[in-house]
């Protein structure tokens, strides 16, 4: 499973954008949208699509897609 390819996919759905391109420093700062109901609906569904549970430091921690592959890799 290509981790990049996944997350870009979720991110397309989560914004409801098919041309989202993503990359490790896409983050809270730079993608209006991502506001807290966007953070958890990310949050949830990168849980579900790798079949893990995030800690409370985890989401915490996440704020890019670079620390949604950190916290991914410690679990898979």
């Amino acid at each position: 499973m290509n981790v990049n390819i996944v997350l870009r996919n979720i991110f397309r759905e989560v914004f409801d954008d098919d041309e989202l391109v993503i990359s490790d420093s896409t983050s809270k700062d730079n993608v209006m949208e991502w506001d807290s109901v966007a953070h958890v609906k990310l949050v949830l569904a990168v849980e579900d699509v790798f079949n893990i549970r995030f800690s409370l430091d985890d989401v915490t921690f996440i704020n890019s897609v670079e620390g949604f592959k950190t916290s991914i890799n410690k679990y898979i």
